[in-house]
């Protein structure tokens, strides 16, 4: 487990949700959501119609991102999320969405 420079443990999540997520705000709501969390990363849609994420942040922040996937914007309709937990980089800029 990585640290940052304020000694706080860091965990990484990559997650991918599947379901009617696209055209929903899926990735704007991620990304306001993972702002307020401090949480570091980006959001992109897949072509093959999911939503790819990586989180990197305190584990109850990651964890509390996560959670939100299972329902996500009021628009969505989850029907799986994926979630491969990897080292922390420590180089995730300010949460964005990738094109």
């Amino acid at each position: 487990m990585a640290t940052d420079r304020w000694n706080v443990d860091l965990v990484r999540a990559h997650v991918f949700i599947s379901g009617r997520v696209q055209g929903v705000s899926f990735r704007a709501y991620t990304r306001d959501r993972a702002r307020e969390a401090q949480v570091r990363g980006w959001v992109r849609n897949l072509s093959d119609g999911r939503v790819e994420a990586v989180f990197e942040g305190t584990r109850p922040a990651v964890q509390k991102l996560i959670s939100w996937c299972y329902s996500g914007p009021s628009q969505a309709q989850v029907e799986r999320v994926e979630v491969h937990w990897e080292e922390p980089t420590g180089k995730e800029g300010i949460f964005s969405i990738v094109w």
